[in-house]
């Protein structure tokens, strides 16, 4: 059983070095850390989306904040 050209026992001794490296209070660490900023990133791409669906906004110096820049200069101030 191979993933790519490499074995379960290679697999298992890189595992084993690993740990051995940086011990498991570590790995445990690094892995919520990676966790979290795997939840941020999805949760930065999900706002994104969100906001792509919502129309221009005005402040109340009537500056309008463009959050579609896809959009063409002609088509951003039509009222």
């Amino acid at each position: 059983m191979g993933f790519g050209g490499i074995s379960v026992w290679q697999l298992l001794i890189v595992l084993l070095i690993v740990v051995l490296l940086f011990g498991t209070k570590r790995l445990k660490s690094i892995g919520g850390d990676l966790g979290e900023a795997i939840k941020g990133f999805r949760k930065s791409v999900n706002s994104e989306e969100e906001d792509k669906d919502k129309p221009n906004v005005q402040h109340k110096t009537g500056d309008t904040l463009d959050v579609n820049p896809e959009k063409k200069p002609d088509q951003q101030h039509r009222d």
